[in-house]
């Protein structure tokens, strides 16, 4: 849960506390995200993970169109680069016989240049799908939206990984948060952790794409980790031994930092939930509370 440094981010703190008491561990995956990693071997009868950090995100300029390049640029670039991962099948990115009649639905094929294609393609999403927090579970395949034309942002980013890329571009998902304020309900988003994509386009480096919103990345978009879909960034992942219930509670809060005169426009954007459960599936469980 640790916001990337890259870009127009900086994360500029991180702190990490765990109740009872662990030697935690940091080490970074072959994507650069930040793992951190703890065991906790006596009896308890309560986890605590708490995550704080401070981020600066920097305004973007958004690309023109007329700065995109051509097909045969992006094909010079992969082939120049190592993207196979960002371009086969994953998990939850992978084709079905409704993602095919999506894309035939859509008119999927090259045409124009990359960057207008994403933006089509982003669009289109938003437009035929409708945002419904809840309606899926963290591990619902793709066609459960596909079928049903609704979803969360989970689900609309797997579906433009897996139709980007069926034109040969390399994309990847990205978990996140996204910061909304009071006086703004224009994006979507279930409390303030958010999922998009991000797409390689020529000269432009990889492009955050939000079909949830239809919008591209911006400062309100802060990144914490990225891979080929969800399976591979989830907030928290772990094996425990314990009675016959638990009870998880979750929440998530994003505020702009040392702005006081600005309190009244700020939208916590907090989402909490409690659930009993079986303690044999708790990261389905987990997930699920954490996912949209």
């Amino acid at each position: 849960m640790q916001p990337r440094t890259e870009g127009n981010q900086r994360c500029l703190s991180f702190d990490l506390e765990v109740k009872p008491k662990a030697v935690i561990l940091q080490y970074r995956d072959f994507l650069g995200n930040a793992v951190h990693h703890f065991d906790i071997a006596a009896s308890h009868s309560e986890l605590r993970i708490k995550a704080s950090s401070t981020v600066e995100v920097l305004p973007a300029r958004e690309p023109a169109l007329a700065q995109a390049e051509s097909w045969s640029d992006l094909d010079a670039l992969v082939a120049q680069g190592d993207y196979w991962e960002m371009l086969v099948p994953s998990e939850f990115a992978a084709p079905t016989r409704l993602l095919e009649e999506l894309a035939s639905e859509m008119k999927l094929e090259r045409r124009a240049n990359p960057l207008a294609m994403l933006r089509e393609i982003s669009q289109g999403i938003h437009q035929l799908f409708s945002y419904v927090p809840n309606s899926t579970r963290v591990d619902s395949p793709i066609d459960h939206a596909l079928g049903e034309r609704k979803g969360v942002c989970q689900d609309f980013a797997h579906i433009m990984i897996a139709l980007v890329r069926k034109l040969r571009i390399p994309c990847r998902y990205v978990s996140g948060y996204l910061f909304q304020a009071k006086t703004d309900r224009s994006l979507e988003s279930e409390g303030a952790s958010h999922a998009w994509v991000e797409a390689l386009v020529p000269s432009l480096g990889w492009v955050g794409f939000d079909p949830t919103n239809d919008v591209l990345a911006g400062e309100r978009h802060i990144r914490v980790a990225i891979g080929r879909d969800y399976s591979e960034v989830p907030p928290t992942r772990g094996v425990y031994k314990g009675g016959a219930e638990s009870e998880l509670s979750v929440s998530v809060t994003v505020a702009i930092a040392d702005h006081a005169r600005l309190a009244e426009d700020l939208a916590p954007m907090t989402v909490l939930r409690r659930t009993p459960g079986l303690l044999a599936s708790p990261s389905i469980q987990e997930d699920e509370q954490q996912q949209q």
